[in-house]
């Protein structure tokens, strides 16, 4: 399943890199694209919600919501 996930708090590539090796070592996560510009990942995933909220909470960013 796609997932659209709306994130707050990224300011540079670095932080992007961040959110994307924290969905990327999730189990259910295929495909991953993260966009600075426009706030969001793009996610494959069989994971929850929730799962992928965590993951990027953990990291120390915000998730807006996941459409």
């Amino acid at each position: 399943m796609k997932k659209k996930i709306l994130i707050e708090g990224m300011s540079c590539n670095h932080c992007v890199g961040h959110v994307k090796n924290a969905l990327e070592g999730l189990d259910g996560v295929t495909s991953v694209e993260v966009s600075l510009q426009d706030k969001y990942a793009l996610v494959e995933t069989t994971e929850s919600d929730e799962v992928l909220k965590d993951a990027i909470e953990d990291e120390g960013y915000d998730v807006v919501r996941i459409e």
